[in-house]
């Protein structure tokens, strides 16, 4: 069993970019809940798309809805295959209010998992807050979804099995994946078939303060005043964090026991201060029925998984593929028919 730490253990370049965003997003934060987002924009470092392909895949920007700069990033192996690959629809983190996806961070991640599953990956770029309050996100989420089924016969997607389709996010792109899986459970989709979720260190939350928020307070990325302030930005002026959308499954939550909510991986880190609400999540959908797994990284800080220099991001993305892996394989046999 691994010893836990009682701070992290990083090489020097992950602590320097984690300050740097740290940095880059209190001083972005104004007091009054809105984002100065001239200088996020000249912090945030957005490469272009991979128009010609590098190291096996190539990448290119995909405007799904004009009216409200609705696009996503679609990742595609150029490597010859004989079979169609499992389709990841990607939601990154950064609070709901920081992030795209064109951010180094992501595109560096999402080239990753295209890679090393692989897959295809498309990573939406949804509206942020607080200039775009709740649902906005919610909705270019499931519009992304229904723009991938309506694209079906179109040689955007050509590589991929859209009935091998997983939903992931990271931080608040896993609470994103949560509110759309259950927004597709609801719908009819002529060829796109949700059959996994991956939830990586979800951002839930509620008006408790849990024993990992007061006792992880000095961790690095994540604390009680930035996400306070991150969910004050996000929902509807008035609400509480005991909102159903933040408090899953609290006192105000949405019944799921009846919504037909994909298999779902949970990851979790020992150094996040969010860690007992992404195991309450992993609880809650166990209550209801769900088949859901947990997945623990003792010594792992909020974002682990981004930095390949860290031993445990390698173990993850191991996780990951065998997850995505065996329930591509389930599905397939259960469009199987036997002769």
């Amino acid at each position: 069993m691994a010893k836990i730490q009682s701070s992290p253990d990083l090489p020097w370049t992950v602590r320097l970019f984690i300050s740097a965003v740290s940095f880059a997003v209190d001083t972005s934060c104004r007091s009054n809940f809105t984002v100065n987002r001239r200088l996020w924009n000249l912090l945030d470092y957005k490469p272009s798309p991979l128009t010609k392909p590098h190291r096996n895949l190539k990448s290119s920007d995909v405007v799904t809805d004009p009216s409200h700069n609705l696009w996503f990033r679609l990742y595609t192996p150029t490597a010859a295959t004989t079979k169609k690959l499992p389709i990841l629809v990607f939601f990154h983190g950064g609070g709901f209010a920081f992030m795209s996806a064109s951010s180094k961070l992501y595109d560096d991640f999402c080239q990753r998992l295209t890679r090393e599953l692989p897959a295809v990956v498309v990573s939406v770029n949804y509206r942020l807050s607080p200039e775009h309050r709740y649902p906005c996100q919610y909705d270019d989420g499931f519009d992304v979804l229904k723009f991938i089924d309506g694209s079906s016969s179109s040689c955007l997607f050509e590589g991929a099995n859209l009935g091998q389709c997983f939903l992931a996010g990271d931080s608040a792109g896993g609470n994103i994946a949560h509110h759309v899986a259950i927004r597709a459970s609801g719908h009819e989709f002529r060829h796109l078939k949700v059959v996994g979720m991956l939830a990586i260190q979800p951002f839930f939350g509620g008006e408790e303060r849990t024993e990992s928020e007061t006792r992880l307070k000095n961790m690095p990325l994540v604390n009680m005043e930035r996400t306070d302030w991150m969910w004050k930005a996000f929902l509807p002026e008035g609400s509480d964090r005991d909102h159903p959308v933040v408090n899953v499954f609290g006192p105000n939550a949405v019944d799921i026991l009846g919504v037909d909510f994909p298999a779902t991986i949970v990851f979790v880190g020992g150094l996040d201060q969010l860690q007992d609400w992404q195991k309450r999540y992993y609880e809650g959908l166990k209550k209801r029925g769900k088949q859901a797994e947990l997945v623990v990284f003792p010594n792992a800080i909020h974002t682990f998984y981004a930095y390949p220099e860290l031993d445990d991001s390698s173990v993850f993305i191991h996780r990951v593929r065998d997850f995505v892996q065996a329930h591509a394989i389930i599905q397939c046999n259960s469009n199987s028919t036997i002769i």
